[in-house]
């Protein structure tokens, strides 16, 4: 694996065409995946040097589990493998987006959601939403 280079400077870091992650002081960056063609965010998850480099050697989003402390390929057991149509990443380069096609149920969440992000606040309150 090819570890990603520093920034010589903020303009290059802000504005160069080379790619130089910033990890944060445990090693992560922020990872919010989308649905390529509806853009409903599916997830937030973090990825380290590896999952990015093999999301982006693979094609298929790879992440990192803070609670098991290893690499996770998306779908690896659940079949919600995530086909990675776009990276972008921010302008800092400390978070990215994955725009990915969900592939077996078309889910993303453990708990069996389409989406991670599936209870709105309402007074204080989580309500479930589609």
């Amino acid at each position: 694996m090819t570890a990603f280079p520093t920034a010589p400077s903020a303009d290059a870091l802000e504005n160069g065409k080379v790619l130089a992650p910033r990890f944060d002081d445990n090693g992560l960056i922020a990872a919010v995946a989308t649905h390529a063609e509806t853009g409903e965010v599916l997830m937030l998850a973090w990825m380290n040097a590896e999952a990015l480099q093999r999301t982006l050697e693979t094609g298929e989003a790879h992440y990192w589990s803070r609670s098991r402390q290893e690499l996770w390929h998306k779908g690896a057991t659940s079949g919600q493998v995530q086909v990675l149509e776009e990276l972008r990443i921010d302008c800092d380069q400390d978070a990215v987006w994955l725009k990915v096609w969900p592939q077996g149920d078309g889910g993303a969440c453990h708990t069996g959601q389409r989406s991670c992000f599936y209870r709105t606040v309402e007074n204080g309150k989580l309500v479930r939403r589609p």
